[in-house]
């Protein structure tokens, strides 16, 4: 993790260093005189070498400083944790609904492999992977907010955990959730159908264990491996799902923060939540390999 870490620094600050555009003009605006942009530009380190600023940042960072935004003159620490918990939130929920929609549906499909449920949970999974998530964003605010006036258009509750709660982010969750449980629920149908018919299967059958003992128990735990795998190359996804949801739904999470950052080159909270973002798929990629040991006994970590 550490060394991804440091190539995902390096690689943000050359990027931040590439972009175009002014910060210091964009601090200060389009009137601002060539003197007062110079003493910004000094301020800010801007006409510094490259590796100057990277490691005058990267020190601030391990430090605990992510420095300060342009544009609004706050600390980035103070702005990231003031959204971070509503992107977690989000992200958490979406993923909780990819696994209520995707495992049921895979291994009823391929315990009734064939049938109209099998047929129908396939087609389920095309239709919601060719759905883009802001489109479906989208269709469900016109259908649930505007038409049938069921759930709030946008914003997020200040209560946790009640009824307000779950209704402002019922529609958001759900946008970002089910495309990714389109994926989930083919790959989980096709691990139970290589599960269901190895031998020990067979043979927990013949020794009379019931079938859904047997398909509980037994196969839907080593079908999970692969399924588990998927969900860790999944999470970079749902965190960039995020992004777009967020704008859609005005939800006020660290994505939102990001692109209204990006359009006011405000750098310093940019870089900040990228490497917000990175820290959480890193440790997101650490569970999953921490839960593989235990799914099977069999893999150890020396």
């Amino acid at each position: 993790m550490i060394p991804v870490l440091f190539g995902v620094t390096v690689i943000i600050s050359s990027l931040i260093y590439l972009a175009p555009g002014d910060p210091a003009r964009a601090a200060l605006g389009n009137q601002a005189d060539a003197e007062a942009i110079q003493e910004v530009r000094a301020d800010l380190g801007v006409d510094d070498p490259i590796y100057v600023r990277y490691v005058d940042w990267l020190t601030d960072v391990l430090q605990g400083d992510m420095g300060t935004s342009i544009v609004t003159g706050e600390p980035v620490s103070a702005m990231i944790a003031e959204r971070l918990p509503a992107t977690l939130e989000l992200s958490i929920v979406a993923m909780l609904i990819t696994f209520i929609i995707a495992l049921p549906l895979g291994v009823a499909a391929a315990v009734r492999q064939y049938s109209w449920l099998d047929t129908g949970s396939m087609i389920f999974a095309i239709f919601w992977l060719s759905m883009p998530s802001f489109w479906l964003g989208l269709i469900l605010i016109f259908l649930f907010a505007v038409q049938w006036q069921i759930f709030p258009i946008s914003g997020r509750a200040d209560s946790f955990l009640t009824l307000e709660w779950l209704s402002y982010l019922a529609l958001p969750a759900f946008a970002i959730g089910a495309r990714r449980a389109g994926l989930l629920t083919r790959l989980m149908r096709s691990s139970m159908l290589e599960i269901i018919n190895e031998d020990y299967i067979r043979t927990a059958k013949g020794k009379g264990i019931g079938s859904q003992a047997v398909v509980y128990t037994h196969a839907m735990k080593n079908a999970m491996i692969p399924v588990v795998t998927l969900v860790g190359l999944q999470v970079p996804l749902i965190i960039s799902g995020s992004v777009i949801i967020e704008i859609v739904f005005a939800w006020p999470g660290l994505g939102r923060l990001l692109v209204d950052s990006v359009l006011r080159r405000d750098y310093p909270v940019v870089q900040a939540i990228v490497l917000v973002y990175s820290c959480l798929v890193l440790v997101a990629n650490l569970a999953v390999d921490v839960s593989y040991t235990y799914l099977d006994p069999r893999i150890t970590y020396d």
